[in-house]
């Protein structure tokens, strides 16, 4: 039987409690001011209150609730600081860390996936686990000739799990907007639900590493595990040691903010000229930070069961569209947004309105090195809010066609982490290197 709580009334119930605690804190607070307490005081215990309930409810669905907090947890950046502080510390131990399967359980899908004779596979193998995510768990071991190596055992029941939370979650994502001002949530719990069954195939997954695998393997900069043995819903990828960006960004030097935030643009923004796949979760759960003598640092990366499938690299039209937003074109790029199907055709929108919207979102990408930090993300949030304002009104009418979602939410997610690192990155340079179109010699390159 499964250790995860899968059974629909009991996950629901988990779920739609969460609710009804807000509202409970709310009439509790209400009490505590008219107690003399003041609001500011009465306000941080609410917020430290609510992020205990929301984020231990997470994590012990795991599934597609935990799914939902790590996606949420990377913009943890744009919200107002007095209401970040007491969310921050939860949402990093969510990305690290969740209630773990009993040993029972693990032993007993490893035999039925690996076989009865699994132990004999490795040299050791450490019951308690190392990491434990939304649908999976992993445990070190030692393989059998000598390599130290990740065993990913998949939680039984976890596509179940994945769906129901997800439905669930659905149903009161209004509720949930507000964690993150100018973030519609129900899309992006519609497009985590699309990806449920990917991400259960650790087949696919291990096709995908071994592509990025393969590519980076002697990449100055890049480290990816090797693929060393797949079965169904167990996958064993050599072992990477190093510092989680968790931990970079919660108490890192600025020399590795730094050195983390342009590896990590670089990895993401490469990663599709070079393997035809992006990768498509990018929390810092999923990343290390090793050290490196000859470079200093490079970049551990793991969990590929996410990935967007791009064979001709990221589309053309987004390295146009950012040259010529930069160039100050506003009527080439509401061409190219309206022939890509941004703006539906149903809608006519000012081309100089649009540039004005666009151009702060792309700051970082018009000069040569940029610091990412909580209060520039904030202050893009505010605007983007904002009902009052006109940026708000234009970005309601904006469209984002299927083909492109993934990779904004890749984008916006990799803005996040970066802004938790308080990185300064060179990310021009990246956008030279590898997004077609980017430069005007690119898009002759590519029409030729």
């Amino acid at each position: 039987m499964s250790d995860l709580p899968r059974k629909a009334v009991t996950r629901t119930a988990k779920l739609a409690a969460l609710p009804l605690g807000f509202a409970g804190r709310a009439t509790w607070g209400l009490g505590k001011r008219i107690g003399g307490k003041s609001a500011e005081i009465v306000g941080r215990e609410l917020q430290q209150r609510t992020a205990e309930q929301l984020f231990k409810v997470l994590g012990e669905l795991k599934g597609g609730a935990m799914k939902f907090g790590q996606a949420l947890s990377v913009f943890e950046s744009a919200l107002p600081e007095e209401i970040a502080g007491p969310y921050r510390a939860a949402l990093t131990k969510l990305q690290e860390a969740a209630p773990p399967m009993p040993t029972r359980t693990v032993h007993s899908v490893l035999a039925e996936r690996l076989g009865e004779d699994w132990q004999d596979l490795f040299l050791e193998f450490e019951d308690k686990p190392s990491a434990a995510a939304s649908i999976g768990q992993v445990h070190r071991a030692t393989w059998h000739d000598g390599r130290e190596v990740a065993v990913k055992v998949q939680y039984p029941g976890a596509g179940e799990a994945l769906l129901s939370d997800l439905n669930q979650l659905s149903r009161f994502a209004r509720l949930l907007g507000p964690l993150i001002p100018g973030m519609d949530i129900k899309p992006l719990i519609a497009e985590l639900r699309d990806r449920v069954s990917e991400e259960l195939d650790y087949g696919l997954e291990a096709q995908a590493q071994e592509a990025h695998a393969a590519e980076f393997a002697d990449d100055p900069d890049v480290v990816v595990p090797a693929v060393v043995h797949q079965r169904e819903q167990v996958l064993v990828t050599e072992w990477i040691d190093g510092t989680p960006l968790s931990t970079v960004i919660a108490e890192g030097t600025q020399e590795q903010r730094d050195r983390a935030g342009q590896l990590l643009a670089r990895f993401l923004f490469s990663g599709p000229a070079r393997t035809g796949l992006l990768h498509a979760d990018p929390h810092p759960g999923n990343f290390r930070l090793l050290p490196d003598e000859k470079n200093g640092w490079r970049l551990g990366v793991l969990d590929f069961g996410t990935v967007d499938r791009l064979p001709d690299g990221l589309p053309t039209p987004i390295g146009d569209s950012l040259r010529m937003t930069l160039d100050g074109e506003a009527e080439a790029v509401y061409e190219l947004l309206c022939t890509e199907g941004f703006v539906k055709e149903s809608i006519d929108l000012d081309p100089d309105a649009v540039l004005d919207y666009l151009l702060p979102i792309i700051e970082p990408a018009q000069v040569d090195e940029f610091t990412f930090t909580r209060g520039w993300m904030r202050t893009q949030a505010a605007r983007v809010a904002d009902p009052r304002s006109p940026a708000h009104q234009l970005g309601k009418q904006l469209n984002l066609p299927p083909a492109y979602l993934l990779i904004h939410r890749v984008t916006l997610s990799t803005i996040g982490v970066l802004c938790q690192l308080g990185a300064t990155v060179r990310l021009r340079d990246e956008l030279e290197e590898w997004l077609p179109g980017f430069l005007p010699e690119q898009k002759q390159a590519a029409e030729a």
